[in-house]
């Protein structure tokens, strides 16, 4: 049976830093990542596809609430649906018009991702939409539409929303047969749907953005995944990035990234998140997460001195087993 890869796409691989964020932009550079999923495809992959929306969902929000004299605004969960069946489809048609017929099909599943409600980040916001603003604009946000304002990586200014940590997907079961059944499936888009139980047992919408990362995690580990890849803009994992001590980091265990991420190695804002979800993954299954750009997914993965020569990007695999006495 072949085994099966999660594929972590940030939004910001969608829309990238330079651009507008017009369905062209982003349609060519999805047809750059579905290269690379064929490439997978070609040598036996089974593929699951996790995109962010931190752009899009940011951008939506915008544009309903700058016409809300005319239509009522939606609720930030609802947002996140709009996003996934947005992003979905054009990742969709972007693999059908890749792989074509070396591939079952490409499904984009709308995924409800189950939070507790207690979970005080809901208290806290962090979590980055939407396009940057300069320290005035952003202040006049703050001030005119109550939003909370927060400096980005030295880039500018974003809202920031709450982002509580997932707890399942609640298609999981939906998702494996679709996998099993051959097809590239779509799902956990933007982190997902969040949602919590109410009292009488019913799921209700929360109004938060989930960390894609942390929710590729939790799906790869329910559908069986070999691998977790998370999907970004770097080639490979940096410690001292910034500073002229930067290098790039081809592997590390588990027990050395957690080490890593605890010296503040890699930020909340940006690889933190990435490299803890690589973490839980690898120290839950035994199995192997990586760190790499769309082009180096395949390389990545491939063995430390196996069939691909040339740059690979990172990869975090589980301690050694202790020596026996």
């Amino acid at each position: 049976m072949a085994e099966t890869t999660v594929l972590a796409l940030g939004g910001n691989a969608l829309i990238r830093e330079d651009q507008r964020g017009t369905l062209d932009e982003q349609y060519t550079n999805a047809l750059a990542m579905a290269h690379s999923v064929r490439s997978l495809i070609r040598k036996g992959w089974n593929v699951v596809i996790v995109h962010g929306n931190g752009p899009q969902i940011g951008n939506l929000a915008i544009q309903h609430e700058g016409s809300s004299d005319l239509v009522p605004a939606l609720p930030l969960f609802t947002l996140s649906a709009m996003t996934q069946g947005q992003l979905g489809s054009l990742i969709c048609l972007a693999l059908n018009e890749v792989c074509k017929r070396e591939i079952q099909g490409a499904v984009s599943v709308v995924t409800h991702v189950e939070i507790d409600a207690a979970d005080p980040a809901l208290l806290h916001p962090t979590k980055p939409i939407g396009p940057f603003f300069s320290r005035s604009e952003a202040a006049d946000l703050e001030a005119g539409k109550g939003w909370i304002m927060a400096e980005d990586s030295g880039r500018g200014y974003r809202r920031v929303v709450p982002s509580p940590r997932p707890m399942a997907p609640i298609e999981a079961a939906a998702i494996s047969a679709l996998v099993d059944l051959g097809y590239i499936v779509v799902a956990g888009g933007g982190g997902g749907i969040p949602v919590a139980r109410s009292p009488d047992g019913a799921y209700r919408g929360v109004d938060a953005v989930i960390d894609k990362d942390y929710v590729a995690e939790r799906i790869a580990d329910s559908v069986d995944a070999e691998a977790l890849v998370m999907v970004t803009g770097v080639n490979s994992v940096r410690l001292d990035f910034g500073t002229p001590r930067a290098r790039p980091v081809s592997e590390m265990t588990a027990s050395q990234a957690r080490r890593h991420l605890a010296d503040g190695q890699f930020p909340p804002g940006s690889m933190g998140p990435k490299v803890e979800a690589a973490i839980e993954f690898v120290e839950s299954t035994g199995r192997i997460s990586a760190i790499t750009t769309p082009e180096l997914v395949y390389a990545t993965l491939d063995e430390p001195g196996g069939v691909i020569a040339g740059p690979r990007g990172t990869r975090i695999v589980p301690d050694p087993e202790p020596a026996s006495a």
